[in-house]
């Protein structure tokens, strides 16, 4: 079935990924030359479209060991993409489009950023998840409009990898038929050999999972991966791992051991492994005949598409409804009247975070049909659940509650994944002390600018008695401290409602709501002044009675009531100073200079932030004049009232430490004078 120009086909991956790494001075060139052959049948066997790479109905490809980045990039070149030999030499350059590992939204073709070690499989059951999913809802009687593969190119550290784990028990579960992973399988990991840290039997291992597994003893034979990958595509009951015995580096002088995973192979050691494969052609150069062999590829992906889109064209004549829908949610967009009739607040209700974000789940779920998500076994707590919805499985993939199980990081992974498939608008939750066990799916999401909510409950020490490991407390500094994350603390059941239509709106970045387990009053002034306010990260809530304010009190969350009641005890005084609710310190800092002087004027040094959290970050806002009333050490077990006291929660803390502030600043005016 393969020929001449198929191996040489092969090789001019090898000798390109060579190139790229002698050129760069640097990379990982073990992985491309053992694994190039599977990377050629792979493309071989994928559906996509090179001059349309966002077609919709393309089958995705991951390439989880995303440190064998430069065999991504000479396929991608070979196969037609926008990625140029001279992108190819410009490998690892600052401001290049072929960086060190794959980034999303940086290079053409490329489906996810990979490179932590095992979150490209998390990301491709999202995507097999969302495809699962997606056809359900859409396809019909003799449209298939939605029904592309998944493939995933996994190393042994990626199995290495606790994700790893999370991940293929969820896949397994939801028996992701069209998901297909291709285990380059070389023995070998960065330190030493793989017997000194990973000798599981892979086979039992995802059997057990409920997988199907299949075996290619020879990395280098074609037929046999092609046969492999056919039998996988053929699958109707559950995804399919394929162990692949592959040669690490294969002809380089170390080929096979540990010593050319990471290390370039240097000029002899470049030209000896090109002597092997028979590639006597100078560097960066491929013959015309590979060209053409990599663009028939293309071509019958074209083809498809053209098939695709006619098909499709009839769809829209049959359900023009259905057609429509699919494609606002193609575009990221959302239905006209999203937001129409959202649930109202008045002073004298109290309700819970998660209650409120319950409420607005059922409204958005009803509103925008791609509207989905789930919790960490959790959704009883969380109250993120659609009421009127079944779960996702097997049985019901139209299903929208996602029960993801305790697997906060596969969560997070997955949801990735739905997000970057497109077609959805997904969340995810649990309590915001387990983020922690998702913090670097988050941080991958903020890299690829992904639009996923995040709705986090249990916010703060206020849950009382489950003590110091389920309270949060440096949580909120080191979310806010991520590049690209938006965080919002809403202070009250109308606050919420505006922060969740800041997540639903992103089209660019990941949002985390951190929700109250506890009631909350509607605070005076919400109504009137969150619906701008909230989008700006910060406002007055309550302004200072006279023209003036003598001192400012800053909030987020439940504190925010308590800054009120605050100033109302300082006011009775005669102490006028205004309230800020700052659910979003991100959002604010977007804000123009002038803005932010109209919230905190830099003539009123007499600032206190009122937080149940880690005070770190704030003394941006109250300064060298201010302070800052939170939480610098763990939690407690115990009467949650009782413990927020202890901690100086109360109005006369606030008021005594604002009047300490105002008496030192006075001392140090009188010693000036």
């Amino acid at each position: 079935m393969f020929d001449e120009t198929d191996q040489l086909s092969v090789d001019a991956i090898r000798a390109l990924s060579i190139d790229c790494i002698e050129h760069a001075k640097s990379g990982h060139p073990g992985m491309p030359l053992g694994a190039a052959p599977m990377a050629y049948v792979l493309t071989k066997q994928m559906t996509f479209n090179p001059t349309d790479s966002h077609w919709f109905n393309r089958d995705r490809f991951v390439l989880s060991a995303g440190h064998g980045s430069a065999l991504l990039y000479s396929m991608l070149h070979l196969a037609g993409f926008q990625v140029s030999l001279d992108d190819l030499k410009n490998y690892r350059s600052l401001n290049s489009n072929t960086p060190g590992h794959p980034e999303f939204g940086v290079t053409e073709g490329v489906d996810a950023s990979t490179g932590p070690l095992g979150q490209g499989l998390g990301m491709a059951v999202g995507m097999a998840m969302a495809e699962q999913h997606l056809a359900a809802r859409y396809n019909r009687p003799n449209f298939p409009i939605i029904d592309h593969h998944t493939f995933v190119i996994a190393g042994d550290g990626d199995l290495m990898e606790g994700i790893s784990h999370e991940a293929g028990a969820l896949a397994g579960h939801l028996k992701l038929n069209r998901l297909i992973v291709l285990y380059d399988s070389n023995d070998n990991s960065l330190d030493g050999p793989t017997k000194n840290t990973f000798t599981e039997c892979i086979k039992e291992r995802f059997e057990a999972y409920g997988w199907n597994y299949d075996f290619v003893p020879d990395g280098n034979d074609l037929d046999e991966i092609n046969l492999a990958i056919e039998r996988a595509k053929a699958q109707k009951e559950k995804p399919t791992l394929i162990e692949i015995k592959s040669i690490i580096g294969y002809g380089a002088p170390n080929a096979g051991t540990h010593r050319v995973h990471g290390n370039i192979l240097g000029p002899k050691g470049a030209l000896t492994a090109k002597k092997k494969y028979g590639w006597h052609y100078p560097e960066f150069f491929i013959p015309q005949h590979v060209y053409a062999r990599f663009s028939q590829f293309g071509i019958t992906g074209k083809k498809a598409e053209e098939k695709w889109k006619r098909l499709f064209s009839d769809y829209q004549n049959q359900y023009p409804q259905l057609a429509e829908e699919l494609e606002t949610a193609i575009k990221g967009d959302l239905p006209k009247g999203w937001s129409v009739d959202l649930p109202v607040y008045d002073e004298g209700e109290a309700e819970a975070g998660r209650t409120t974000v319950h409420k607005l789940i059922q409204h958005f779920a009803q509103k925008v049909p791609y509207f989905w998500g789930g919790s960490a076994d959790l959704f009883a707590s969380n109250k993120t659940n659609i009421a009127d919805q079944t779960l996702f499985a097997p049985e019901t993939p139209e299903g929208r509650n996602i029960w993801f199980g305790v697997r906060e990081f596969g969560e997070a992974a997955a949801v990735n994944g739905i997000a970057l498939h497109g077609g959805s608008k997904i969340y995810a939750s649990t309590f915001f002390v387990f983020s922690d066990y998702m913090r670097n799916a988050i941080r991958l999401a903020a890299l690829q600018k992904i639009p996923v909510t995040y709705l986090f409950t249990h916010d703060s020490i206020a849950l009382g008695p489950d003590g110091p490991t389920h309270q949060p407390i440096e949580h909120l500094a080191s979310f806010r401290a991520m590049p690209g994350v938006v965080t919002l603390r809403p202070g009250d059941p109308v606050e919420a409602v505006e922060s969740w239509k800041l997540a639903m709106r992103s089209t660019d970045h990941p949002t985390i709501l951190a929700l109250t387990r506890q009631d909350l009053p509607v605070l005076s002034g919400t109504k009137q002044r969150a619906h701008r306010g909230v989008a700006r990260g910060a406002y007055v809530l309550s302004p200072q009675t006279g023209t003036k304010p003598e001192g400012i009190l800053i909030a987020s969350g439940s504190e925010l009531g308590l800054a009120l009641r605050a100033q109302e005890r300082l006011a009775k005084s005669g102490t006028p100073v205004s309230v800020v609710s700052m659910p979003s310190m991100e959002l604010f800092e977007q804000q123009s200079e002038d803005y932010k002087e109209s919230i905190l004027p830099r003539d009123v040094t007499l600032r206190i932030s009122i937080e149940m959290g880690s005070t770190f970050g704030w003394d941006r806002y109250v300064g060298f004049d201010g302070a800052c009333i939170g939480i610098d050490g763990f939690g407690a077990s115990g009467n949650a009232a009782e413990f927020m006291r202890l901690k100086g929660f109360t109005v006369e803390n606030v008021v005594r430490t604002y009047h300490a502030l105002k008496e030192k600043r006075s001392s140090i005016c009188h010693l000036k004078k």
